[in-house]
Parts: structure tokens; sequence; C-alpha cells
């Protein structure tokens, strides 16, 4: 033992050595007093308001308990910090909630490793053996499934609809929005109102609040016209026809002389400010973002009415999906059963079904429910319509997502591809789908080889795909 600190204290710094010192007697003294944690379940969430939501949930749930090691307690964090906290204590064993909720970008990172790794519990035994599966929107648990087994419950299906100033259109202009079926028909009955009306040089209605760097609502079209970037196993497919096709339509509607779109971006007040004025006339609204209208678009009430997208083709797709949540347990938690109890009472409940809808607008994927009451009643914001209703008859057609760790990766080389794509476009003054869509097969193209090099490295996700297969 001599020998050994002789050795240390000739290699070691004196502050160093303070530091260990320290670091030594702080162990000591945290084992020798054991301090006791809160007795309990801990549930970790991103969404401040989700949060408010869920704890009365808890408290009834507590009260109930008679057992202070059943209950529970809700513990807010940022996205960011909840990541930082999640991810390393998967792969280090440090101390975790007993259920976390999380959203999409952080839930495909979590699968980012052989599928008997990834930190969550499988659920997908449970959820069949309990005839749970029958009861959700089946679509809406693709983002938390890996190499199909399913790893959290779903909080949400997040349709998207057309939003679209009906004030203008129909009362102003007389538009009838349900002759538009498609994308085609939306460009040719609304694009005459692309136009210098004042004589001022700028055009004073743009169609779409749409751009090439919006990464979120590309995402939503390929998805829509049946695309992706990874399909269920895995598999890149971001060079697919389907994907060139939407991307180039996309350039086609914010460059050139035909253009129809602007950027009006989301919580932004310019943005908003655009909106306001009928700057850009329809939007892409899922219905998480519906409610976000409501509170901070207060001006557009009664102004505004809801539609199935435009499809891509006649009798196609007239949804899409953007964003989502779910709630898994750790494989770290001293109690499945309890926090799996307590999972399903939290996202399976229709009280809060109906308060999620009445605070933020968002329907539930439990099927059960779409026909409460409160789903069907007018919205005077949305010019009496019933958003919720509207919402929920395109749920069972919201395209299935997959949740490959590198689907981000993949958006955002879609995102610089499509940027290419448009300044390819206008060096080279060529504004129509069939002119750009072998450039754009070409960039897609290269975008996969960049993503399939990034795969390649992981040797620990390929080596799974291969056992599996």
């Amino acid at each position: 033992m001599g020998n050994f600190w002789r050795t240390l204290t000739a290699r070691l710094s004196p502050g160093a050595l303070i530091i260990l010192a320290i670091a030594i007697l702080s162990t000591v003294v945290v084992l020798a007093w054991g301090v006791p944690g809160r007795q309990g379940m801990t549930l970790w969430t991103f969404a401040t308001n989700h949060a408010e939501m869920y704890v009365p949930v808890a408290e009834e749930w507590n009260a109930r308990q008679g057992d202070p090691g059943r209950e529970v307690h809700i513990l807010s964090l940022s996205g960011e910090a909840l990541e930082q906290r999640l991810l390393p204590g998967f792969r280090a064993g440090t101390p975790l909630a007993d259920l976390v909720e999380i959203g999409t970008v952080i839930c495909a990172k979590c699968f980012n490793g052989p599928v008997n790794d990834v930190g969550f519990v499988d659920l997908t035994d449970r959820i069949e053996e309990e005839g749970i599966g029958e009861r959700l929107n089946e679509p809406s648990l693709g983002p938390w499934t890996t190499r199909g087994r399913v790893f959290g419950l779903p909080h949400d299906v997040h349709p998207v609809l057309l939003a679209y100033r009906a004030d203008i259109l129909e009362d102003q202009h007389g538009i009838d929005m349900g002759e538009i079926e498609t994308w085609e028909d939306f460009v040719r009955v609304l694009g005459p109102l692309v136009e210098d009306t004042d004589g001022d040089g700028y055009v004073d209605h743009y169609l779409l609040n749409m751009w090439e760097t919006n990464g979120d609502l590309i995402e939503v079209l390929i998805l829509q016209a049946g695309g992706q970037y990874l399909n269920e196993a895995g598999e890149l497919t971001v060079a697919s026809e389907i994907n060139a096709r939407v991307i180039s339509t996309i350039v086609t509607w914010t460059a050139g002389p035909n253009r129809i779109a602007a950027n009006a971006p989301e919580f932004d007040n310019a943005g908003h400010q655009m909106r306001i004025e009928g700057y850009v006339l329809c939007s892409l609204m899922s219905d998480w973002l519906a409610g976000v209208w409501q509170q901070q678009l207060p001006q557009l009430a009664g102004k505004v009415k809801l539609m199935p997208l435009p499809a891509w083709e006649p009798a196609g797709r007239r949804t899409s999906v953007w964003g989502g949540t779910m709630l898994g347990i750790p494989k770290a938690t001293e109690d499945f059963e309890g926090a799996w109890e307590y999972a399903k009472e939290l996202y399976l409940s229709l009280d809060l079904a109906k308060e999620l809808y009445e605070r933020a607008a968002i329907v539930s994927p439990v099927k059960e429910y779409w026909e409460e009451a409160f789903y069907q009643e007018p919205n005077e914001y949305f010019s009496g319509q019933a958003n919720g209703a509207l919402f929920l008859e395109q749920a069972p057609m919201v395209p299935r997502r997959t949740a490959s760790p590198y689907n981000e990766l993949a958006k955002t080389k879609v995102i610089n591809a499509t940027v290419a794509l448009k300044l390819y476009a206008q060096e080279e003054e060529k504004y129509t789908v069939e002119e750009l869509l072998p450039e754009a097969k070409r960039l897609l193209e290269e975008v996969e080889l960049e993503v399939g090099r990034q795969m390649e490295r992981n040797l620990f996700l390929k080596r799974d795909e291969e056992e599996g297969s």
C-alpha cells in the first residue's frame, strides 16, 4: 500500500491529489449518510403543458395507492436536458426515471444499436396480450417500433390537414375549395390569386407556407406521397422516384415564374404577421399546430377553415403526419408492473384524451374515443367546423413511419439536396417537375451514399440486422 501511495503522489500534481481526496471523501460521506431518495416512481417529460395535465392524474393515482412506493412524481425537463440524462443513463447505468415521455427524434437515437440493448422495456408482448394494440390507431405505433418490437405507448396521432383563409378564398373570391382534390388542382384553381393587385411591385398573396429549407414540411409531403427515407427493414430509400418528384415539385412552388409559396415560419412573429395579413393563404396543419394557432393567432378566429390535404394523385392519400410523442419504461425501473399500470392509466385515459384535446387540440390514438361528443363540437376559430372530427376522419390514413436513428441525418441531407435543386433550377431556368427530375434523382442518390457511409460505420446495428435476418 505504501508503494502505491508513493507512486500516486509522485505522478499526480498537488491540485490533482486534492481533487482525488475530495472525491474519495465525498463518496465515503454519501455512503455513510445513506441519504434516502424520494419514494415512489418518477415520470420525466419534455413538455411543460403535458406535465401540468399529468399532475392531477398522478395525484388521483397516489391517493388510491396507500403505498408510497407506488406513488408517481412528475418532473418536467427541457428536451435537451432529458436527452442528456436519458442516453448516457442507458449506457452507463446511472439513475433514470421509471417512465419517460419523449419525441420521435430522441426515441430514434435510443434505437442506435442492437435491439436487445435498447434501454426501454420491450412492450410488444404486453400490448398484444392485453389487447391494447386493437384499441390504438395502428400507424401511431410506427415511430416507437424498431425491428418489429414496440418500446412505447403512443401519445397521439398528429394527422395533417390544410388550413386556409376562408374569408379570402371563399368569401372574397368565391372559390369552391371542394373542387380541389390534388396538388395539381390546388395550383390550377388558386394560382390566379398569386398577383400584385395594388401595383406596388410585390405579390400580395402566396398560396402556401412552404420553403425548401423546412425539413419538417418536406418530410410531411414525402410521407403523404408514400415516400420515406428508410424502410421498416432499416434500408435507405432516399433516392426513390417518389422522393425525387416531391422535392422537384417543392422547387417549382418556391422558385421561377410560377412560384406559389412563401416562407412564413411557425412560432415566429414575422411569420404570424404574414398569416394575419393573408400573405400566405394556406398552411399544412397538424392537430397540435391547430392548438398553437388558437393560442398564438387569435386574430384569425372565424377566418380559417380546414380541409384534407390535396392528394399527389387522384384518389390518393389526403393526409400526412407531423411530430409525435411516446411513453416508455426504462429497463432500470425497480417496479415495472407499477410503471406499466400507471402508463396505461395515463395514456389510455378518456379524461386525459378530453383535456388534451380541449387544451391543445390533439386527438387521441385510442380509437374507442373517436366518437366522443367533445370531438364533434363546432369550433368558432375554424369557422364553426369541428376540427377534432376532421382530424380524426384522416387518422387511420396517416402514413406509418419508421424509427431509424438515421432518419434525422437523412432529413438534414434532403434539405441540402432540395436547396441545391432550387439553385440548379434558377441557374438553368428549369421550372417544371419533369425538367428537374433527373437532377433531383442525382442529388438524392448522393444523399443516399452519404447516409449509407455513416450507417456502415455502426457495426453494432449492422451486426444486429444480420443476426435477425
